[in-house]
Parts: C-alpha cells; sequence; structure tokens
C-alpha cells in the first residue's frame, strides 16, 4: 500500500519538472529572439542611414555648379553659369559669365563705348533694349526683360552665346530707371549686377549733338535716311554741316537736369558694384577701357568701333549764335564747358 501510494506522488512531480522547463526554454529563446531582432534593425538602420547620406551626396555633387577656385570669394556673387532655355552653352557651359548694364544719357558716348566692347569676343552687350516702352511699362517687365537678357536668351547680332563671359545692354536713364530705380538696385543686387556709367564732362558738347541729332530726325540729311551714328568721314562731315542756334534759358535747364540725373543715379546705386566713366577721358586715352575689362575680370584685348565721330572742330564753329551764348557763360560754372576739352 505504501508503494502504491507513493507513485502518484512521483508522477505529479515529474510532470510539474517537465512543464516548468519548457517555460524557461521558451523565455530563453524569446530573449534571444528580441536580441537578435534589436541587433538586425540597427544593422538594417545603420545601411539604411548609409543609402540616405550616398544619394545626397549625389544629389550635390550633381547640382554642385562649376567652380574655379582660383576665383576669389568676394567675386562669386557676380558670376553666374546660365542656362539657356534656346541653346545648350555646351563646352561653354562652365565659362563664368558677368553681367553688367551701361547706364548712360543721349548723346553721351554710349554708342560708341558699346561698340567698343562688343569687339571684345567674350562680351555681349545688346543694345537700348528698353527703347521699346512696353519692356519698361513697369517693375514686372522691366524684371522680366532682365531675365531674359541674363538668362543670356536675348537675340541680337552682338550676342556671342554659348562662350559669352560678360552679357550686358545699354540704358538711358530716362528710360525708366530714374522712375525704378528702388526695384532695379535690388535686382542688380540680388542677381550680382554691375552698373557702368557713362557720363559726358561737357554738357554743352552733348546739348549740340542731340540737337543736330535731332534735326536729322526730321531733315534725314543722308539719303533720306536718319543715322545716328554714322560710319564714315564723309557721313559725319554732312550732319556736323548743321549749326543749331542755341536757346541759352533751354541749355541751363538741360544742364541742370542732366547734372541732377548723373548724381542722383549714382547715389542710387552707391550700394551695387558700379563704376563711373567720361566719355572725355576714354576719348583722350583709350587705354582707360582696359580698366572697363579689368572691371569686368575679362583678359585684356585690342577694341576698336567703326564709329566716326561727327562734331570734331570747336564749338565756335559748330554754333550758329556762338558770340550770344560764349558770352552768357562766360563768369559761370560752365564757362569750361566752351574750351576744347579733348583731341580726337
Amino acid at each position: 500500500m505504501v508503494e502504491d501510494c507513493s507513485l502518484p506522488s512521483k508522477d505529479v512531480n515529474g510532470a510539474k519538472s517537465h512543464k516548468k522547463y519548457p517555460m524557461v526554454l521558451r523565455t530563453v529563446v524569446l530573449v534571444l529572439v528580441l536580441i537578435s531582432s534589436v541587433y538586425i534593425c540597427s544593422i538594417c538602420l545603420k545601411q539604411k542611414g548609409i543609402m540616405i547620406r550616398s544619394s545626397v551626396m549625389r544629389v550635390k555633387v550633381m547640382d554642385e555648379p562649376c567652380r574655379n577656385p582660383s576665383i576669389e570669394q568676394s567675386e562669386l556673387p557676380y558670376i553666374h553659369f546660365p542656362k539657356p532655355t534656346a541653346y545648350s552653352r555646351n563646352e561653354c557651359t562652365c565659362t563664368p559669365v558677368r553681367y553688367f548694364a551701361i547706364l548712360s544719357m543721349q548723346r553721351s558716348g554710349s554708342g560708341w563705348f558699346e561698340t567698343l566692347l562688343n569687339s571684345h569676343i567674350n562680351i555681349s552687350s545688346n543694345g537700348e533694349i528698353f527703347s521699346v516702352r512696353e519692356r519698361r511699362s513697369n517693375i514686372s517687365a522691366i524684371m522680366a526683360t532682365l531675365d531674359k537678357v541674363y538668362n543670356l536668351d536675348w537675340y541680337s547680332s552682338a550676342a556671342k552665346n554659348e562662350c559669352t563671359g560678360a552679357v550686358g545692354f545699354k540704358w538711358m536713364l530716362n528710360q525708366g530707371v530714374m522712375q525704378n530705380h528702388e526695384g532695379i538696385v535690388e535686382y542688380f543686387k540680388r542677381r550680382g549686377v554691375a552698373a557702368i556709367f557713362l557720363f559726358r564732362r561737357n554738357l554743352l558738347r552733348r546739348w549740340v549733338s542731340l540737337l543736330a541729332n535731332s534735326h536729322d530726325r526730321d531733315a534725314k540729311q543722308l539719303n533720306g535716311t536718319h543715322k545716328a551714328h554714322v560710319h564714315s568721314r564723309h557721313e559725319a562731315d554732312v550732319l556736323a554741316g548743321y549749326k543749331p542756334t542755341i536757346d541759352v534759358a533751354q541749355l541751363m535747364v538741360d544742364i541742370e537736369q542732366t547734372s541732377k540725373w548723373s548724381a542722383d543715379a549714382v547715389q542710387y546705386f552707391n550700394g551695387t558694384r558700379h563704376v563711373v566713366l567720361y566719355y572725355e577721358d576714354l576719348v583722350r586715352n583709350q587705354t582707360k577701357v582696359m580698366d572697363v575689362l579689368d572691371f569686368l575680370r575679362l583678359p585684356h584685348r585690342k577694341l576698336n568701333s567703326r564709329h566716326v565721330k561727327i562734331h570734331t572742330r570747336p564749338l565756335s564753329y559748330q554754333i550758329e549764335n556762338w558770340n550770344v551764348l560764349s558770352k552768357s557763360l562766360k563768369g559761370t560754372e560752365f564757362e569750361s564747358f566752351l574750351q576744347s576739352d579733348y583731341q580726337k
């Protein structure tokens, strides 16, 4: 009976032992699974992180613009790598382009000066583009035009297209510059556009040129065609044959307004990269044009223009009422205008 009673007791203890061991094994397995899962997840995350960083680096390399380590840090805001929509720059894709605008006033030598610049193989100056009123009707129209020019999408006979190193145009101060100077200055600063001011010291000579050009616009002295600029000495002599009679009071008004606009324009653009040039200085010493190439960071080249100067004689030979005018200006701050201011 004792033996019979002991048998059930052993069976019970044996059953408990068998139940206990599987629980321990399951716990161990579960812990191992958790550890393995954490390890695998950590490995995957690390791999994913590497892939992300690698992807970012690839994007940076692809989007990074052309850089030349020789270019100084201070010059970086003024160099650009345009991507025209009308054509590809091909092998010149990484040729840096600088933006400029020639700011001047009518009959101040800007036409001659622009042709000098355009004789450089790397400069594209696209003419007086804002002579068309629609392009300067408001600041939005002005900026849209500027964007097209500086993106190298503006077509003109002066465009060097693919390998242009500097692109710009000629802009008269009375063609929306003074009225919209705040927006234009902001645009120049944001886009890194350099302003090249070209003025004339002798405002009396400028006035004579204005009157003569206005006369020829009506008279069309060259075979019924008006020409603001000529390419032969004969044509120049024909246009210079007209001797205007100058209204002294009207001359004074023009001198005052021209002087004020010149000073105001330079002040407005004082915070931009700019240079101030004078026509007389360039005529006397054309090596000064090399200073402009330095300003644009372009290599020196011999520059030339087909323009022939129209009024070359002393003013006493070119003004009908010279005696009256000279008496009116003598003793004033404008007396120096009566003298020859350059030899060319």
